[in-house]
């Protein structure tokens, strides 16, 4: 017997339907394929003139549009979107039906307002600058923080070391964290492909990586397990290496700085107890960290003005590494889907071996990775504020403007970049490819990872070491060697089959 709300439901879904020709709502067991063509449908809002002046499209049942609101001289056209939270909600977000809602949005600005940053309001009257063309990120990645400051997300997350202390984030972009980043990036050797303390940190990812190949099948879980031994090795130790306390504690107070539970007043007090805890043990290991840890490089770097925190910055580098499992698992997915890319990556890894003074370096297998962040970034977009009136493309912003940069959207836009939806690492043996302000896994310019060096260099090591001796067989989900690729890849859903090479 049909409920009200189901009869309800079906006729919202029929409206939906009916007003948004171009969008179809999502069907339980679609394939990764059909996912991928959705994602390239084109602009999700009907034409300009399409709709009266008080008229409301839905575009799907997440994003609802209003008209254009008139122009007033000296003053920035708003552009009509109702509720901009839902569209910064959706670039997050890991559901692909959400994350394609969100591309065909962008591309629907695009389309009625040209290329021109387009400032949208949203219900609550916030209004936040949406760049939509490639030839704006140079500026955005460019501006001194005196223009640009970073906002401060509720919830931030890094890609790699330092992305969630110092990138994008608040750190990166202040005058109090420059001394910080300043020896973030000398300890992390933000401009060596190799990490002079590679010896070390080559041999703990490897002893580390026997976990990863020890099972037939490979998940987040074991992932995890192996990158945060590895991980606190590299940054604290070997004898930090079976400490899960810690880690645990540290996602704790990740998990806590995503929004209070039980008052703010009752996690407050919990989180200062467990950063407590957690600043009490990395000082612990800090003490007796040898000469190649970067804990022990930092606490041997000069500190002329006493304002360095080596703890909180082994801290911050712990925290920042908790991704690194996330794109391991996608990579070796996609080159579970891309057999002949996967021989040349193995045969690249066993290579390595013999390599001397060059192991570390990877080159395919970082290309491998970077590619993988392009598809599936861990920072999908990047906010700034105005500190000051601006001017774009001769219109004027007034101070606390929120400025927004898609960095998913950009990546994955297919208007702009060849074969946007599939895996092609060859991409980034390129001149060049690497200062492309479209492609930003690490970002550009000042808050540009200091630690994307090192994070490669941990990731590529990685795969190297399963590569060597396993071969990814088979995967879930089933990805099409040949077709789009999805829009999102849950890695808690991920799982690998290995078999002997």
């Amino acid at each position: 017997m049909r409920t009200v709300q189901g009869a309800a439901l079906d006729g919202l879904r029929a409206r939906v339907r009916a007003l948004a020709a171009r969008r179809r709502p999502e069907r339980v067991g679609r394939s990764p394929r059909s996912e991928a063509l959705l994602a390239d449908r084109g602009p999700a809002l009907p034409g300009p003139g399409a709709g009266g002046p008080d008229r409301r499209t839905f575009v799907g049942p997440s994003f609802r549009y209003a008209a254009a609101a008139p122009r007033s001289t000296g003053r920035a056209p708003l552009a009509p979107l109702a509720d901009l939270g839902e569209l910064l909600r959706g670039l997050a977000r890991s559901r692909p039906g959400e994350v394609r809602a969100s591309a065909a949005a962008l591309r629907a600005l695009r389309a009625r307002h040209g290329d021109a940053p387009a400032l949208l309001r949203t219900r609550s009257g916030r209004t936040v600058l949406v760049l939509l063309d490639p030839q704006d990120l140079r500026r955005f990645y460019a501006e001194p923080v005196s223009v640009l400051a970073a906002a401060l997300p509720g919830k931030c997350r890094g890609s790699l070391p330092e992305e969630s202390a110092d990138s994008d984030s608040g750190c990166a972009r202040s005058e109090p964290g420059a001394g910080r980043r300043q020896v973030s990036a000398e300890v992390l050797a933000a401009d060596l492909p190799v990490h002079p303390s590679c010896g070390p940190f080559l041999a703990a990812l490897a002893e580390e990586a026997r976990h990863l190949a020890a099972a037939p099948t490979l998940d987040l879980a074991r992932t995890r397990y192996t990158v945060h031994r590895a991980a606190r090795r590299i940054v604290l130790g070997d004898a930090a290496a079976g400490d899960e306390e810690l880690t645990g504690w540290l996602t704790q107070l990740r998990a806590e700085g995503g929004g209070p539970r039980g008052g703010r007043v009752r996690a407050a007090r919990s989180a200062r107890s467990v950063q407590d805890k957690a600043r009490a043990r990395i000082e612990e290991y800090a003490a007796r960290a040898g000469e190649d840890t970067l804990a022990g490089r930092a606490a041997r770097h000069a500190d002329p003005t006493g304002s360095l925190d080596p703890v909180g910055q082994a801290q911050h580098w712990l925290l920042a590494m908790d991704a690194v499992p996330e794109t391991l698992l996608r990579t070796l997915l996609l080159l579970g889907a891309h057999p002949a890319e996967q021989d040349l990556a193995a045969a690249e890894a066993v290579a390595e071996v013999a390599a001397g003074a060059d192991r570390g370096r990877l080159p395919r297998l970082r290309a491998c990775v970077r590619e993988s962040l392009r598809l599936y970034p861990v920072v999908p977009d990047l906010i700034r504020v105005t500190r000051a009136e601006t001017e774009w493309r001769g219109v004027r912003y007034p101070a606390g403007t929120s400025v927004l940069l898609p960095v998913a959207f950009h990546q994955r836009d297919p208007e702009r970049v060849p074969a946007a939806h599939v895996f092609v690492p060859g991409r980034w043996k390129n001149p060049g490819a690497d200062q492309d302000m479209r492609m930003a896994p690490f970002s550009h310019g000042a808050g540009r990872c200091p630690g994307d060096q090192l994070g490669l260099m941990m990731t590529a090591a990685l795969c190297a070491a399963v590569l060597r001796s396993r071969r990814v067989a088979g995967t879930r989900p089933v990805l099409d060697p040949v077709g789009p690729l999805p829009a999102t890849l849950d890695p808690h859903g991920i799982r690998l089959t290995l078999t002997r090479r």
